[in-house]
């Protein structure tokens, strides 16, 4: 089972840490600031960094979209 922890009121799970973790090593290795790729993926800045700490959960759509601008595929955002 997902083991979840309270953080600022929030329930953060082990999936959308390592999500996020897994995002912004792949952002980082391609030179992208988050500010660059939230543009380019019109998603708002303050938006991805709370997907980057595993705050949030995203779509479908913005994973493909994310995965697009980072020329990687999608699978290789996804934690194991």
């Amino acid at each position: 089972m997902d083991s979840f922890r309270l953080i600022k009121g929030e329930y953060m799970s082990e999936i959308t840490r390592a999500f996020g973790a897994n995002l912004r090593s792949i952002r980082l290795a391609k030179g992208f600031s988050q500010d660059r790729l939230a543009l380019a993926a019109d998603i708002d800045r303050s938006y991805l960094g709370r997907v980057e700490r595993g705050e949030v959960n995203i779509t479908i759509e913005k994973l493909y979209t994310i995965a697009r601008v980072l020329e990687c595929s999608p699978k290789e955002l996804l934690p194991e």
